[in-house]
């Protein structure tokens, strides 16, 4: 799977191999745009053990992430004091871009729903859970599944 950096440069997943990931769709301007928050949270809490966060902006729901990137980096980073990776933007329904074309395939497997949808990767690379929108990133099911992976 290849992906576009911040910076604009193209990387395979396999330079992820051997962390645990949270994936998620991000955008500036939704009713879960809190979740920024609890995403730098859980990054801060468990990136000792082999954690991150990444995240891909997408201004595919409700036109929630219009702005260029250097405003989105700004804006996490100023509101929220995010500074977990953040990639090129993407589409994560109809026509996608990756990661999405191959996490949409995680069971339950469809488009993403709405923005700040989850999705766990284990060391290996595999997907092995996925998260609505509404489960809030601290929540106790999304802390439990981290542990697992890192124990």
């Amino acid at each position: 799977m290849k992906v576009f950096t911040f910076e604009n440069q193209k990387i395979t997943f396999d330079k992820f191999k051997g962390d645990i990931l949270l994936i998620v769709n991000v955008a500036s301007k939704c009713g879960f745009t809190k979740q920024y928050k609890g995403l730098q949270s859980l990054q801060n809490t468990y990136e000792s053990k082999g954690f991150r966060v990444l995240g891909f902006p997408c201004n595919d729901f409700g036109n929630q992430e219009p702005g260029e990137l250097s405003e989105i980096k700004e804006f996490c980073s100023l509101s929220y004091g995010a500074n977990f990776q953040l990639f090129q933007k993407v589409h994560a329904k109809g026509n996608t871009t990756e990661p999405f074309t191959t996490l949409n395939k995680v069971s339950p497997a469809g488009d993403v729903e709405w923005n700040f949808e989850k999705f766990l990767i284990n060391r290996e690379g595999e997907a092995v859970a996925r998260f609505k929108s509404s489960i809030e990133p601290e929540s106790a099911e999304i802390k439990k599944a981290i542990e697992d992976l890192l124990n």
